[in-house]
């Protein structure tokens, strides 16, 4: 030991200690500079970030008014459930976050589907129709299929994945050949899902369809989604892996929309289907693909929800009502307020789920659970302002009234930096800006 401070107190590692200071103290004086903060501002997806902020409190704070005039003397406690407190009560605690975390998957996964539609141009208001087809192949595939083992929630998982994307085949097939609007086909592919289904599972009483409960019979306990130990963590709640499995899909789908050749061709499409053609792409292919993949995500998300054990390990069923799923249409709102990145589509469906399940433990104030759904439709609102909270942002960006500037030098000599708080350790002093120079 005695050696080691002693190598520790020799000139070399002394410089070494110096060096590294500096650059630490460097990087974070750089959030000082006029520089930097005109950067950050520039980027549009600090505008976006913004946006979305600006969307969550405004919902929060209309929810917070009808609070006040609903019950008053239950508005402030209500406010502190709906950011979190809920966390806290005895009913929910470890369970509550395990439950939270377990609806957060279909629902990241139909906004996924939505937000990647998006992202190539197309609106896919048909994810409910895809999670509902989804749902029945996946059903089919678990009480059918019982003898293939430890494979079997995967191989009805992946049932669930192809018919989903078999129905997002033919909105993308009628707008790539017949330039038909997708969101008209989708809308009506939604309901031709529905009843179909509805009636595929009627036909089939007593194999797929109980008669006495009304409902889709429960898969065998081998088509469970796995929990892989989670419900250890998280005692007496439902959840499984359905959430990883979100999270991986998200990261898969930002890599192919951001770093292969695949994605840009894809986003080409959306942007200009014309100037894309004339650049050598493919562009009926890039439409059909791009709604073959969306509506495979929100496949995956009716397997994951049908295939669900529960938190007693009963099953998920599906009845079979003449009404559309609303997980779907929940996905819209999603990938609306994640501004159909990936990355945060994530986070916007931890939010949603989070005050969904906050609504759920609102009750206990007597307040309806029918205001997270006025709440989320005020966020929604609100993330159509995007463009314009971009815009400010960058001009205020632009007029140099930033934090930072030429004092900011004095705070460089009290942490011993010499230079100017730049990364690079090459960088020159920064001097005072003139005010024409501000101008420019």
């Amino acid at each position: 030991m005695h050696e080691v401070f002693n190598f520790l107190k020799t000139p070399f590692t002394k410089v070494f200690w110096i060096k590294l200071w500096n650059k630490i103290a460097a990087s974070f004086l750089a959030l000082f500079t006029r520089d930097f903060w005109r950067t950050l501002l520039s980027k549009p997806g600090t505008g976006d970030f913004i946006a979305s902020i600006v969307a969550i409190i405004g919902g929060l704070l209309i929810g917070f008014i009808i609070m006040l005039f609903t019950r008053p003397t239950a508005a402030l406690p209500g406010l502190g459930m709906l950011i979190g407190g809920w966390i806290g009560q005895t009913t929910a605690g470890l369970k509550g976050i395990g439950n939270w975390i377990y609806y957060v998957g279909p629902i990241l996964l139909c906004g996924l589907s939505v937000g990647f539609a998006f992202k190539t141009g197309l609106f896919n208001i048909g994810a409910t129709g895809q999670f509902t087809v989804g749902m029945l192949c996946s059903v089919v595939v678990g009480l059918l299929c019982p003898f293939l083992g430890p494979f079997h929630w995967f191989v009805a998982a992946l049932a669930g994945v192809l018919g989903g994307a078999f129905w997002g085949f033919f909105p993308g097939f009628f707008k790539a050949y017949f330039n038909v609007n997708e969101v008209i086909t989708c809308i009506m592919f939604n309901y031709i899902g529905m009843y179909a289904v509805n009636w595929i599972l009627i036909s089939n009483m007593g194999v797929l369809y109980h008669f006495l409960r009304n409902m889709t019979i429960t898969v065998p306990s081998s088509a469970f989604t796995p929990t892989w130990g989670l419900r250890n963590l998280f005692p007496g709640s439902a959840i499984d892996i359905g959430f990883i499995i979100a999270i991986v899909a998200a990261i898969i789908l930002h890599i192919i929309l951001n770093k292969t050749t695949f994605g840009y061709e894809l986003k080409a499409c959306g942007l200009n289907r014309h100037a894309s053609k004339y650049g050598g792409i493919n562009e009926k292919r890039g439409t059909m693909l791009a709604m073959i993949i969306s509506g495979a995500l929100a496949g995956l998300a009716g397997a994951l929800f049908i295939l669900a054990s529960g938190a007693y390990n009963w099953g998920t069923n599906y009845e079979a009502a003449n009404i559309l799923i609303g997980t779907g249409f929940q996905g819209i709102s999603v990938a609306l307020l994640g501004m159909s990145s990936p990355i945060g589509i994530i986070f916007a469906a931890l939010f949603i789920t989070f005050i969904q399940t906050a609504g759920f433990y609102m009750q206990s104030l007597q307040y309806k659970v029918e205001i997270i759904d006025i709440i989320i439709s005020t966020i929604i609102y609100f993330s159509a302002l995007t463009l314009f909270i971009r815009l400010m942002v960058q001009r205020f960006a632009a007029r140099g009234n930033l934090p930072g500037g030429p004092k900011s030098h004095k705070l460089w000599r009290l942490f011993g930096v010499r230079q100017g708080p730049t990364i690079a350790s090459e960088a020159p002093e920064i001097t005072p800006i003139s005010d024409k120079e501000e101008q420019v």
